[in-house]
């Protein structure tokens, strides 16, 4: 573990690994104010909507059923409401906004990671298709908030990638079954994936943080984002995996340090 760990530190601190971020990177210093799993989520949701059984728990099923009962705009007003309280960088945003990797991954729909970052960088996030008349998967978006020609990402110093999308400062993301229709028919071909973003992964390989990969929609995801990438890649992940978490790790050939995520970030750190 101390060989892997190393190589892990030593490839971020190169710019050779990406940061891949997951929603439990927001427990690395304290407990947040916002949800930090699918799970949680669908929780929070089901605290403001009541939801039938078959949707309970499940993020994106209870996001269909508010927008398909309720209306779109419903599910962005909720969504902006969880994610109202401010998620504070912690010392892991803070130390990748120190080392400035080529790309950060961020899964999760909060800004601590674009709040922590400064100087020569920009965003890319996904948006959703679902009530729009464009040809349209993902847009650019400058450190003020303003959207920029797609082109302009190419001479970023850092990009902060977004896959879900994000409720700030746009409150644009995937969520619900119809977000992701087009998506997932797509992802395996790659068109969903910034030009960018794929250019860069193909020198690196990736260091999956505060990530876990009970879901298909997680693995999916993660799989088609390291695709083609250079490699090598790691994940801390502390203690039992599951069986479909560690077939994912095996398939893509991640190798797994077996630490807290909080030991982790403050050996990174040191």
């Amino acid at each position: 573990m101390n060989d892997a760990f190393a190589a892990l530190r030593n490839g971020l601190k190169a710019r050779r690994l990406i940061p891949y971020l997951g929603p439990e990177t927001l427990l690395v210093d304290t407990a947040p104010e916002v949800p930090t799993s699918n799970r949680d989520l669908a929780v929070a949701l089901e605290r403001k909507v009541a939801l039938p059984a078959r949707a309970r728990g499940n993020i994106w099923a209870a996001a269909q059923f508010i927008e398909s009962r309720r209306h779109r705009k419903t599910v962005e007003k909720l969504m902006a409401g969880i994610f109202a309280p401010p998620a504070q960088p912690n010392t892991l945003h803070r130390w990748l906004a120190e080392i400035k990797p080529l790309l950060i991954v961020d899964t999760w729909y909060d800004d601590a990671m674009a709040t922590a970052l400064s100087g020569d960088w920009g965003m890319i996030q996904a948006v959703t298709r679902n009530g729009k008349h464009e040809d349209i998967w993902f847009r650019a978006v400058a450190p003020d908030g303003g959207i920029r020609p797609i082109a302009e990402a190419d001479g970023w110093g850092s990009i902060l990638y977004k896959p879900h999308g994000t409720v700030r400062p746009s409150c644009d993301f995937l969520l619900s079954d119809s977000d992701y229709v087009e998506v997932l028919t797509e992802i395996d071909i790659q068109t969903p994936i910034p030009p960018e973003v794929r250019r860069r992964r193909g020198e690196c390989g990736f260091a999956f943080l505060g990530c876990r990969f009970r879901d298909q929609m997680e693995r999916t995801f993660a799989r088609q984002i390291a695709k083609r990438s250079a490699g090598p890649h790691y994940a801390v992940i502390a203690g039992e995996t599951t069986r479909n978490e560690q077939r994912f790790l095996d398939e893509i050939k991640i190798e797994r340090i077996d630490l807290p995520l909080a030991e982790a970030v403050s050996r990174l750190a040191e």
